[in-house]
């Protein structure tokens, strides 16, 4: 099969190639799916897990990618819930090959049946993107009706399901980013946007949640704005600053089907929008994945027409 790999760490995305791999054979509880759309985070080239195995020894050449949707093709022994032919989306285990392939070996219990009115380009932007978002949110934040969220990033894939999830939940919203952003976080749904380069991120007052995709400066400066009983989420490691009355917590997604459920069931009615950026074929994956000019939004590669 083709596939992209990664072999030099030190070289990020300009370290991949396409390449022929063997295709892959389902363990136990595993199915072998087809992936016709993959999403690709570029943080996971930073990530341990892109490079080594749970044992720490090294496991290149990998294939990264960790979001598909695709056609189940093969069952491993013991595999239930799912059936070949089935239409599915969802995230591939970190430690394993991913997603920017033709083929890719999933545990089972990692995907959700994907509507067939749900294309699949649309399917493979959300399984990280909107469980980030809504395990933020919901299982960490403890998100309630009338509370206010500070969602950094709002225009990216994280933030803009950030914001239209909290809006959704009865939440208002503040969404921050760049001077360009502001158009993108103002029509997803944020109810008011700070120009992180020219505003100043205090004026905003008190709020109850901050969902921190940034680090850095900017976390510490916002857990300063979190009210007695308020929450920090971040994604981006342990806090270096906490609120003063509140709580500070780092989490990394894990797939859940329910969850993918109620995600796509939203896509289906409209309560949800996708934020794709660009789409390019796997032909083209390596220069899609390496751009010369910052974009929003999620890349996903087509990998079948």
């Amino acid at each position: 099969m083709k596939a992209i790999v990664v072999t030099d760490q030190t070289a990020g995305t300009a370290g991949m190639t396409l390449t022929e791999r063997p295709e892959p054979q389902p363990a136990i509880n595993d199915v072998v799916v087809q992936i016709h759309a993959s999403g690709f985070v570029p943080t996971e080239m930073a990530w341990p897990s892109t490079w080594t195995d749970r044992l720490d020894r090294g496991r290149t050449p990998s294939i990264p990618g960790h979001e598909l949707a695709g056609v189940v093709t093969a069952l491993g022994y013991g595999t239930t819930g799912l059936s070949v032919g089935q239409r599915v989306f969802g995230i591939t285990d970190w430690h394993r090959d991913g997603t920017l392939a033709e083929y890719a070996a999933v545990e089972a219990r990692n995907l959700a049946p994907l509507p067939g009115d749900v294309d699949f380009t649309e399917g493979a932007s959300l399984p990280i993107s909107g469980l980030t978002a809504w395990q933020g949110l919901f299982q960490h934040g403890h998100l309630q009706a009338g509370q206010s969220v500070l969602a950094h990033g709002a225009a990216g894939a994280v933030g803009t399901m950030v914001t239209q999830l909290a809006r959704e939940a009865g939440a208002y919203v503040i969404g921050t980013g760049r001077t360009a952003d502001r158009h993108k976080a103002l029509d997803f749904g944020a109810m008011e946007f700070v120009d992180l380069d020219h505003d100043t991120l205090e004026d905003i007052g008190e709020v109850d949640l901050v969902f921190d995709v940034i680090g850095g400066d900017i976390q510490k400066r916002s857990a300063g704005l979190i009210r007695a009983g308020g929450t920090l989420v971040t994604v981006v490691g342990p806090p270096e600053a906490r609120p003063a009355h509140g709580l500070a917590i780092d989490f990394v997604v894990e797939s859940d089907r329910a969850q993918l459920g109620e995600i796509v069931q939203r896509v289906r009615d409209g309560r949800l929008r996708t934020n794709i950026g660009n789409v390019a074929t796997l032909d083209d994956a390596v220069a899609a994945l390496n751009p010369t000019e910052r974009r929003q939004g999620k890349t996903i590669i087509r990998v079948r027409p």
